[in-house]
């Protein structure tokens, strides 16, 4: 639509959500940022070596794997929530239990190709979804796991939640190996 997508004011996102908006440029447009973020991940993730890739950096956490399929299972659903809430539907949208669906990936059993492919699927169709919200849709307001939140912000939620999560990655993970 070649339009920006602007940051949406704080009362279009619940409190919590504010941790990932931190991470995210404020005066930028949604969709060149989204681009952006995706080369940078592939572009670092693909430097990691397969140790590091299966790193834990405590007997409890994700591996470095498993937290890039959860950055993938976290932009899907929120990806839903934006095309659910931008079609004016009022179901009030359930939470996921992020743990479990890590739990259940089999991620140790993918190669980081087939991980990456599917990221960089999600994102492209991310990035389309959005392009095609028009600035009516984007506005709309939503409800899930009882918070609610507009359409633009749940775009933003989903580059946020990356961005922290790669940060954890290089502060976490990678000073300790």
């Amino acid at each position: 639509m070649n339009r920006v997508i602007t940051f949406p004011s704080k009362n279009e996102y619940p409190a919590y959500a504010e941790m990932y908006m931190d991470y995210v440029k404020k005066d930028g447009d949604l969709l060149i940022q989204l681009k952006d973020s995706l080369e940078k991940t592939k572009e670092f993730v693909n430097s990691l070596s397969e140790k590091e890739l299966n790193f834990r950096y405590a007997p409890d956490k994700w591996s470095i794997k498993e937290v890039l399929v959860h950055i993938v299972d976290d932009e899907r659903i929120y990806g839903y929530r934006a095309l659910a809430f931008s079609r004016n539907d009022k179901t009030d949208l359930p939470g996921f239990e992020e743990n479990e669906y890590t739990q259940y990936a089999d991620t140790d059993k993918r190669s980081l190709e087939n991980i990456m492919n599917e990221y960089t699927a999600v994102r492209m169709a991310t990035v389309a979804l959005f392009d095609g919200f028009s600035d009516q849709a984007l506005l709309r307001i939503g409800t899930a796991n009882n918070n609610k939140t507009s359409v633009r912000a749940l775009g933003y939620h989903i580059l946020g939640h990356e961005l922290h999560h790669i940060n954890i990655i290089k502060e976490r993970y990678l000073t300790i190996i």
